[in-house]
């Protein structure tokens, strides 16, 4: 049964959706996934979708899955581009990942961005990526 199952807390993982200046002087913003923790992780695995009202209509938008072989500590990687177009709906991204500590416990959480959450007052600098954006850990 699902409740004779140890669930280990995911502490020190988080998604990040940050703005970045290309050549071009447009903005891109892109999901991160980031590790702070002082050990790496292995096979993560992301997915992402939206979902929601965009003009009074509802809106889903297609199922993403990513794969990240390894995050070495203290660190983030890029899995997607998202549109601002988007922000108004929910944003959902699902992290799965091993310890780099050969055991075999699967570690999983479900990250939701609200509709409206990704706004400058929620803005913060990440030093990490050395960039602006809002954090979900």
């Amino acid at each position: 049964m699902k409740s004779d199952i140890n669930f280990p807390e995911v502490v020190g993982v988080s998604i990040v959706i940050a703005r970045e200046q290309i050549k071009s002087g447009d903005i891109e913003w892109k999901v991160f996934v980031m590790n702070t923790n002082e050990f790496s992780l292995r096979n993560i695995l992301v997915t992402s979708k939206g979902y929601g009202e965009l003009d009074g209509r509802p809106k889903t938008t297609g199922l993403l899955r990513h794969h990240v072989k390894g995050l070495p500590p203290h660190s983030a990687m890029p899995i997607e581009l998202i549109q601002p177009e988007l922000f108004d709906l929910c944003n959902e991204f699902w992290v799965s990942y091993y310890l780099d500590d050969d055991s075999n416990r699967i570690y999983d959480k479900k990250f939701l961005f609200l509709p409206g959450s990704i706004i400058e007052e929620n803005m913060s600098f990440i030093t990490i990526l050395q960039l602006e954006g809002v954090i979900h850990g």
